[in-house]
């Protein structure tokens, strides 16, 4: 069956085994560690076991699935990593008939009517949730939870929640943590402004990823490889700035198609409305099928994911360029 974020945690107790899969990698961790936290699974009955070695430690899988636990309490299998062509080996071990543990199975992006979603949303007593990257509404719904009703505070002014809108949201594991920051730091006055969410998201690099994707998109050359070059430099991960271009582009296409703009911080305010005059909704679908080719290029080729990056980065920018020139005559 398919789930919901909101599905899990009711629904973990009645199945015998969850796919959790998609582009947030720090949301599908979260609702791995969560079904262990809700299960109530102690950490010598977990075995964890990689898709890459799926193939030579299948007997020990298969044992330590199939086997009462010596220590009591019940086990969980966790095979990370996955993809379609796991499937066959992933339903002889959730269909085994001395099945005894709790399955979880977690990948990035897996296809529609592929082999394991396919066996996951249609299979009995098994369910797949999708984690896909929190868009300006979910992710301000998070924000809020996570700091007026966890954390406390009592005020957040609307520039800090647009600042903050704008610059989280790839990885919901990024976004708790810097969350959990912001809150210990404004603890004395429980209210945020711009000005402690500016002090406190440096180490994300934002404004590099501001100059990194609106850049991009109003084809401006330097500025793109430059800001690529410092984010690389901070140790920003490709994978992860693949997924903020996926969110970028998803929203420049909603904007261009239904007029609907975001609520955009001043700074980029100006590249926005440029790239808006730039590309059309044919070119920006274009652009999201090849971001979904690079990200299952970086995750298994075997190629440096920075080179694949910056190879994308600067042809993409390049053809903006094109285009813009293109536009104005």
């Amino acid at each position: 069956m398919k789930w919901k974020e909101s599905d899990f945690t009711n629904g973990i107790t009645g199945v015998k085994a969850v796919l959790i899969y998609g582009p947030d990698a720090g949301l599908v961790d979260e609702l791995c560690d969560k079904s262990i936290e809700i299960l109530g699974i102690e950490k010598d009955n977990i075995f964890a076991l990689d898709s890459a070695d799926l193939r030579d430690k299948q007997d020990a899988l298969f044992a330590e699935a199939c086997t009462p636990s010596m220590f009591g309490g019940h086990k969980m299998v966790i095979i990370s990593n996955v993809g379609d062509s796991d499937a066959k080996a992933v339903k002889d071990l959730i269909e085994h008939p001395a099945l005894d543990a709790m399955v979880i199975i977690t990948a990035g992006d897996l296809r529609a009517g592929g082999g394991m979603r396919t066996l996951f949303e249609n299979g009995n007593n098994v369910a797949a949730v999708a984690c896909y990257t929190d868009d300006a509404k979910t992710l301000e719904t998070v924000i809020r939870k996570e700091l007026f009703t966890i954390a406390g505070i009592k005020q957040i002014s609307p520039d800090a929640m647009i600042y903050m809108t704008n610059h989280l949201g790839g990885d919901r594991g990024i976004t708790r943590g810097f969350l959990g920051k912001i809150a210990l730091y404004v603890d004395d006055k429980k209210a945020i402004d711009l000005d402690d969410v500016e002090k406190c998201l440096p180490d994300t690099g934002a404004s590099n990823t501001d100059d990194f994707l609106y850049s991009l998109t109003a084809g401006h050359i330097q500025q793109t490889m430059l800001a690529l070059d410092r984010l690389l430099y901070d140790g920003a991960e490709p994978n992860m700035l693949v997924r903020m271009l996926d969110r970028h582009f998803k929203t420049l296409l909603t904007a261009v198609v239904d007029g609907q703009l975001p609520r955009l911080f001043w700074k980029v305010s100006d590249k926005f409305h440029i790239a808006m005059k730039i590309w059309s909704a044919d070119d920006i679908s274009a652009v999201l099928i090849r971001l979904n080719e690079l990200e299952g290029q970086i995750r298994t080729t075997g190629m440096p994911s920075e080179i694949l990056l910056r190879d994308f980065a600067l042809k993409l920018v390049l053809k903006t360029y094109k285009m813009s020139i293109k536009r104005r005559n």
